[in-house]
């Protein structure tokens, strides 16, 4: 059955591939790995069959320089997917899926001013809201990868802030975070915020690791609008690895600030692994989840929750100088 899943799987990503893009990445892959294209895409193609790595996470875990212990090590699409399927009751995963959802759940964490904003929303409802606020974060209602988030600074006109809503469609509005000074220091003009993903495993439960995720010029940290990731250490709360981006590229620190990244303290990180720990109790049907956390004065809050996290931080290939990857941690709490 597994097989037949995976086959079926392979076949309709090679149905919506982007050739446009498949080609820039052999190029790019060509020029880094020193191969030829034929080599590479063979060797796409067998990690496609193997491991159910598509394109991308064959470039971004530089599958071409691993032996097939290594690759074996490495979370593709493919595994992830299945751990999803696996782990969370597509029954249950509204409660992460729709924004104003997670905020209800888990009101407890989130702690901060948020609207759901509708058709049915007045204007005197957003300017109660607004009143609370000196700015907004306009997220979609469902939606990942950080695709459509952007902030809101001037809201002082109600009725300009309630037209530009309304031809958004349904969102929720939150409240802008008052970052930590530590996080601050890494970077200023994003909210950087802690990835931990937690499972409630066949063998364990608990937290599988820890990322921090940085922005790199934009108003969000997310790696696909060109934000950057760190290893976090989940005992120290430290970051133990370079930086890290979409694009291959390797920072040792922040290109903006100058803030060196290796053995930077995570503030609060005691704090951050008790609350994900807790939350990951409330809704147990979703085994599977991926916290962003982000780091105030007076402590962690959650962003949100991913219940089909993405595999693309925690394959990065500068995170795993010997070449094995994070599959080692996930070992340790189910099969895979």
């Amino acid at each position: 059955m597994y097989k037949m899943k995976k086959l079926s799987f392979l076949i309709s990503r090679a149905l919506k591939m982007d050739r446009q893009k498949l080609k820039n990445t052999l190029e790019y892959l060509q020029k880094k790995s020193g191969r030829s294209k034929i080599w590479l895409i063979q060797d796409m193609l067998k990690c496609s069959v193997l491991y159910g790595a598509g394109y991308t996470d064959y470039k971004i875990a530089e599958m071409y320089r691993l032996n097939s212990a290594q690759r074996k090590s490495t979370i593709t699409r493919g595994i992830s997917n299945d751990i999803v399927r696996r782990m969370n009751d597509k029954a249950h995963t509204h409660f992460f899926d729709d924004k104003s959802e997670f905020d209800s759940k888990f009101s407890r964490w989130v702690d901060r001013p948020w609207l759901r904003f509708d058709q049915n929303t007045t204007k005197e409802e957003l300017q109660s809201f607004l009143s609370k606020c000196s700015s907004i974060f306009v997220k979609p209602l469902e939606g990942s990868s950080g695709v459509g988030v952007h902030k809101l600074k001037n809201i002082s006109d109600t009725e300009s802030v309630y037209k530009h809503l309304k031809a958004l469609g349904d969102s929720i509005l939150e409240q802008t975070v008052v970052q930590h000074e530590a996080l601050n220091r890494l970077y200023p003009g994003s909210v950087n915020t802690v990835r931990v993903a937690t499972l409630l495993g066949d063998k364990q439960k608990g937290m599988v690791y820890a990322f921090l995720r940085i922005g790199n010029g934009g108003e969000v940290d997310n790696v696909d609008c060109g934000g950057m990731a760190c290893r976090v250490d989940i005992d120290s709360g430290c970051i133990t690895t370079p930086a890290a981006d979409k694009q291959g590229r390797v920072f040792d620190e922040h290109p903006i600030t100058g803030t060196y990244f290796e053995g930077f303290e995570i503030p609060y990180f005691k704090e951050i692994k008790q609350m994900c720990l807790e939350a990951m109790e409330i809704v147990p049907e979703v085994r599977y989840v991926a916290w962003d956390v982000c780091i105030t004065p007076d402590g962690p809050r959650f962003i949100e929750g991913n219940s089909f996290p993405s595999h693309a931080v925690p394959q990065f290939a500068a995170h795993y100088k010997d070449g094995i990857g994070i599959l080692t941690e996930f070992r340790k709490f189910i099969d895979c």
